[in-house]
Order: structure tokens, then C-alpha cells, then sequence
């Protein structure tokens, strides 16, 4: 029995999502199989529209998996909304401070060590590429993956920039977009099995999750990306926040 099938609140918010993205989305999945039914599992897509959640969350429950992200926690702190989130096993993510994020990287392992799949954006935020190509990775996602000893499935999407634009908040619902999802395999990390998570070992990792997700959306937009991945610090952009 795959995760979707077991009762859950999922039930709930599927029937209103599937409705909702059904009329503006037609999805195309790539190698829709290399998606795990069961297991823990951490899956890590790119992320370039405020769109991307919605979208990506009803592709990934299509592909057999509850819908699980580290979530903004301002949103978690919704009326109703934000209840329904936290019961669902949405994770809230404070911004800035190690504190926070130590919690949240907890809240994480407790719902994989009950063999859950959880969607962790290892951006952070929406890409600052110019091209929204993905831009360089945190560690959050490495990090849990080595902890817990759980793959990481990177995954790329393509096309929920034509039903949202870059920063805005606006749906275009007609005529339906098509969006591609695309699968990858486990990223190997095994080399780094054993070492000590200093800041080295944990950029090295998390430059193999972010270049699995670039080769994959180089696929699906036919097309290469560029030769150095966007820093923002280098560009003197914050991470957050709209251009």
C-alpha cells in the first residue's frame, strides 16, 4: 500500500486542490516510477514561482506521496488554515536563527523516522537566477538525508511560470498550462557517510543534490544551464523578498 492510500487528512485537502489545479494544469511526469510508494523519503525540487508549492504538492500526491513541505511558519499561523496545515504534518520554518532551525530540522526527522516523505526546497526561497535556472543550495536537506540515513529524490518541474509569473500573485487559470515533472534518481551520497557535518562536507553534499535537480530541468527545458551556479551574495541580493 503506497502513503496516499492510507487515511489521512490528505483525503480532505485532495479533492479541493486536485479541482482547483485540474482546471489549470495538465501535468506531463517523467520517469514517474523512480518516485519510492513507501519509505522515508526527502524530495527536492527547484523552486522559481510562489506558485511552485501548490503545483508541485498536487504533482507529488499524483505521483503517490503525501504532500509534506517545510513551510513558512507565518503561514502555519493562519486561523483554520494554519491548523489544518499543522495536522496534515506541514513543518513550520522560522526565518533566521539556528534555534529555529533545529526545530524544524526535528519536527523533520520525527515525521521520516515514521516513514514519511517530506518536501524539502533546497534553495530556500525562489531562485534569484535571472533565468530561473536553480541557484546555489542550503543544507537543510543534506543534512536531515545524512542524519536520518534516508535517500534524497531530486525532482524538477517546468511550467508553473505560465500559470504564475515570477512574483506575482496573480493565477492564470485558462487556457491549461502544462507543467513537466520530471524524477531522478536517489542522489549518492555516500561518500559522505561517516564524516563529520562541517561546512565543507555539508556544501559538497548539497552541490550533488543541487546538480542532480539542474540536469534533470536541463532535460526538461532542453537547454544547458550556466557553468556557475547564481550566489546571491555574490550579486549583492538579499534571499528573500521580491525584484
Amino acid at each position: 500500500m503506497n502513503e496516499r492510500a492510507r487515511p489521512s487528512i490528505f483525503w480532505l485537502f485532495a479533492p479541493i486542490s486536485l479541482a482547483f489545479v485540474g482546471i489549470t494544469v495538465k501535468y506531463r511526469f517523467h520517469n514517474r516510477k523512480k518516485m519510492p510508494q513507501t519509505g522515508a523519503v526527502i524530495i527536492s525540487p527547484n523552486h522559481f514561482t510562489n506558485i511552485d508549492p501548490i503545483v508541485v504538492g498536487v504533482g507529488v500526491w499524483l505521483l503517490g506521496r503525501n504532500p509534506r513541505f517545510m513551510a513558512k511558519a507565518s503561514i502555519l499561523r493562519i486561523p483554520v488554515l494554519g491548523w489544518l496545515l499543522k495536522q496534515s504534518g506541514q513543518i513550520p520554518v522560522e526565518r533566521g536563527g539556528s534555534t529555529q532551525s533545529a526545530q524544524s530540522l526535528k519536527a523533520a526527522k520525527e515525521l521520516v523516522s515514521r516513514g514519511r516523505a517530506v518536501i524539502v526546497y533546497p534553495e530556500g526561497s525562489l531562485t534569484r537566477d535571472p533565468d530561473m535556472w536553480p541557484m546555489r543550495g542550503k543544507s537543510g536537506a543534506v543534512r536531515l538525508a545524512l542524519d536520518q540515513n534516508i535517500p534524497i529524490i531530486p525532482i524538477a518541474h517546468w511550467g508553473t511560470q505560465a500559470v504564475m509569473a515570477r512574483y506575482s500573485k496573480k493565477i492564470n487559470m485558462f487556457p491549461r498550462h502544462v507543467v513537466h515533472i520530471s524524477v531522478g534518481d536517489p542522489v549518492d551520497l555516500s561518500e559522505f557517510a561517516g564524516k563529520s557535518r562541517d561546512a565543507t562536507t555539508l556544501a559538497a553534499a548539497t552541490t550533488k543534490v543541487m546538480d542532480a535537480i539542474t540536469a534533470l530541468l536541463e532535460e526538461l527545458r532542453g537547454e544547458k544551464a550556466p557553468a556557475t551556479r547564481w550566489d546571491p551574495t555574490e550579486h549583492n541580493q538579499s534571499e528573500t523578498g521580491r525584484f
